[in-house]
């Protein structure tokens, strides 16, 4: 006779733990192999650990609650040699585990496992298992020293360049040693001088990031839009139809373009919309001001100057800056759907995306016909807005861009 221990399973590629919910057998209990004996929890399923082989369960080492580190000794099982496994713990996953939570075709037996200790489990994690994308329970450069920011400052570095950094200080600190290693495993890699304006558009993406932000979405009939830009002189852009749906679906509730300061919603004191505009490297996002209050026809010579301008990046000052949402028209690239990012001082951004042919019902004639549809999206402050409200600016936005007379 001989113990066999129970271990902790790798119960997922980036699973570095688990918490035992509850002991499914008792000491003493006869098992088979294979056999249910403890339920445990991760971070994203529940799960069983089974019997190593059959025999008896010796004893447990864990207790409900508490949480274990993969390769630990969660108890033992007495077995005859006939009994015992012929290789090192081998430990079934529940056959309803998603693919991304096995090893993908590795067999059972190849899987890392830790080296067995017979010692007792402990709730201290200390993973045992290498190799995981990222270290568990590190978050990279969350906690700094002075030194740490002073370096950092010197070298024009900022918290987020060392999101990849998992720091082996107390708590998860990183420490000086962690960021000369990172400066040096960055000195063998190539490295190309970002723009200026690249550098000023992570710096906006970075604290516009800093909010909660979410995005809502329905497609829109494009067809009596072009219809009425074939009859109109001058001819406005697709993106500037956007632009004054905008502005008039905000002037009726200004709050839904409020920021939020402490425990204040401040509303905007204008109108004034933005709209992305490519250049080199980058993007400028010129500005309309009082839009709701300007006529489609009579903005399209204003939109077309100001495009212009901020291809040759030579926006005026009065043209930039202070606009409490802005227009994208992602649509130009081909894609049908994404999730732009407002600006810091903003709430919203509305895309537009690519228009397409599709079918669709005629409740008259009783067939379907094929219209020309796009895809909008808002992308808004979840701290501001809701997705019922979002949703009801978006559908005011589409039903003001399916009726292209009131614009």
């Amino acid at each position: 006779m001989s113990q066999t221990p129970i271990l902790m399973p790798q119960l997922g590629e980036s699973i570095a733990e688990a918490t035992v919910i509850e002991l499914l057998v008792s000491a003493g209990e006869r098992v088979e192999a294979g056999q249910d004996i403890i339920e445990v929890e991760t971070q994203k399923a529940t799960m069983n650990v089974t019997s190593p082989c059959q025999g008896v369960i010796e004893s447990f080492l864990v207790e409900p609650g508490d949480s274990y580190a993969v390769g630990e000794v969660l108890g033992h099982v007495t077995d005859t040699a006939k009994d015992a496994p012929s290789t090192t713990q081998q430990q079934d996953l529940p056959k309803d585990l998603p693919k991304d939570e096995v090893f993908g075709s590795v067999k059972p037996s190849e899987r890392p496992v830790a080296p067995m200790e017979h010692k007792p489990a402990s709730a201290k994690i200390k993973p045992t298992i290498k190799g995981l994308p990222v270290p568990a329970h590190f978050s990279g450069a969350q906690y700094m020293s002075p030194r740490m920011k002073a370096r950092m400052h010197e070298l024009g570095l900022r918290e987020a360049d060392l999101a990849g950094v998992a720091g082996s200080g107390a708590g998860g600190r990183v420490t000086i040693q962690d960021f000369e290693r990172f400066l040096t495993e960055l000195e063998q890699t190539r490295l190309t001088q970002a723009s200026s304006m690249r550098v000023a558009v992570a710096d906006a993406m970075q604290r516009s990031w800093s909010r909660p932000l979410a995005t809502v979405g329905q497609p829109v009939c494009l067809d009596p839009l072009l219809k009425h830009r074939s009859e109109s002189d001058p001819k406005p852009g697709p993106a500037l139809y956007a632009l004054r749906a905008l502005a008039l679906a905000l002037s009726e509730n200004s709050a839904t373009a409020g920021r939020l300061i402490g425990h204040q919603i401040a509303h905007p004191a204008s109108i004034d919309i933005g709209f992305a505009v490519e250049a080199d490297d980058g993007v400028l996002v010129p500005v309309i001001r009082e839009a709701d209050r300007k006529p489609l026809q009579t903005m399209v010579e204003e939109y077309q100057q100001l495009v212009e301008w901020a291809r040759m990046r030579k926006l005026p000052s009065h043209a930039t800056g202070r606009s409490i949402a802005t227009i994208t028209n992602f649509g130009t690239f081909g894609l049908t759907w994404a999730t732009p990012i407002p600006l810091p001082e903003q709430t919203l951004v509305l895309g537009l995306g690519a228009g397409r042919k599709v079918p669709s019902w005629n409740e008259e004639k009783g067939v379907f016909q094929p219209i020309l549809e796009a895809e909008m999206t808002l992308s808004f402050d979840h701290r501001v807005l809701d997705g019922g409200a979002a949703g009801r600016l978006l559908s005011r936005i589409n039903a003001l861009m399916t009726q292209p007379s009131l614009l």
